[in-house]
């Protein structure tokens, strides 16, 4: 039992350490938010769209990671879009906090045939603090480290760029993330400085041939770290009715999987949503199936959301590939 609970404990600090390179991205961007994706999502759509997630992952294990995020995005002008998004993140005794803040710009390829090219970019400044306050001695280890004077805070600023194609009601967009190369603080030798990482995310809306307000919706999102070329997938299905005033409910579900290891997955599960009147809300429950199943009850994430000001932009390129895009 000893030995399982020092796996835990070094899992968990294992996962700190990523979360300091790159916060996990998990389904968020599922809950009608694909701005949590990429940049060059800002102002598609027709409306001032708010998104706020609480995530809490490994549910039943002490000190596992949790997570609050909020996202907003619009459009100004006809073929323009802005967005901001804030995180605050907890990791055992570690604190991040980050604020990002992104511009697109949509252009029409061809009107006819529907081809849309958006760019997209952010400026990231992030915050990384260890709390050093909440250090307590074990049996192991009698007495904190002297040395160990104050919180080992660090700031960074950082780049995303991305772009995005779309034709009829296909998409695919790719981003870099974290461009520059982090600055290297004294106070650890082994802290890493390469955080550039590739997102490719594309999809199908497709509308039923009986039905025109039932849509089914396959993606799949892909992300290569470039430091030591790890990488993941999931690969997603969603189902979407609308009613006659365009509100609308949808089911689906995830399945994510290291690409060496497409037969194991890492996390499965279901989640769903519903939109009334422009107020949001979507649940998902992701199963952990990796060896700390056993020890804990999932990763749970809950979205509310809004979407105000409705206003249709005179060019097309703000279309997007769904109707939950935009209120008729």
């Amino acid at each position: 039992m000893k030995k399982i609970a020092l796996y835990i404990c070094f899992l968990i600090l294992s996962y700190g350490y990523g979360q300091e390179l790159n916060l996990p991205v998990w389904t968020q961007y599922l809950a009608d938010n694909d701005f949590v994706i990429s940049p060059t999502y800002a102002g598609i759509g027709d409306n001032l769209k708010i998104r706020a997630n609480g995530l809490t992952q490994w549910v039943g294990i002490k000190n596992a990671p949790d997570n609050q995020s909020i996202y907003a995005d619009f459009r100004f002008a006809n073929r323009s879009g802005v967005g901001v998004s804030a995180y605050n993140d907890k990791n055992g005794n570690t604190r991040q906090k980050g604020l990002k803040i992104s511009y697109a710009h949509h252009l029409t390829l061809d009107y006819k045939s529907k081809q849309y090219l958006s760019f997209g970019i952010s400026y990231n400044i992030n915050s990384f603090r260890i709390e050093i306050e909440n250090f307590n001695t074990t049996y192991e280890i009698p007495i904190i480290d002297p040395s160990i004077t104050d919180d080992r805070s660090i700031n960074n600023n950082n780049f995303d760029a991305g772009i995005l194609y779309r034709w009829k009601n296909f998409f695919v967009s790719l981003n870099a993330n974290n461009l520059i190369e982090k600055d290297i603080d004294d106070f650890t030798g082994v802290e890493p400085n390469q955080l550039l990482n590739f997102q490719l995310y594309s999809g199908l809306v497709l509308t039923s041939k009986t039905n025109k307000d039932i849509e089914f919706e396959p993606s799949v999102f892909f992300q290569l770290f470039d430091s030591d070329n790890r990488s993941a997938t999931d690969i997603n299905f969603k189902y979407r009715k609308f009613n006659r005033d365009r509100n609308y409910y949808w089911v689906g579900a995830s399945y994510r999987f290291l690409n060496d290891q497409f037969l194991d997955p890492l996390n499965i599960g279901p989640m769903g949503g519903v939109m009334h009147n422009g107020l949001y809300f979507a649940y998902s429950y992701q199963i952990t199936m990796n060896d700390l199943s056993g020890f804990n009850s999932g990763t749970h994430m809950v979205t509310i959301g809004l979407d105000l000001f409705q206003g249709a932009s005179n060019c097309a390129c703000t279309r997007g590939t769904s109707q939950s895009y935009y209120r008729l």
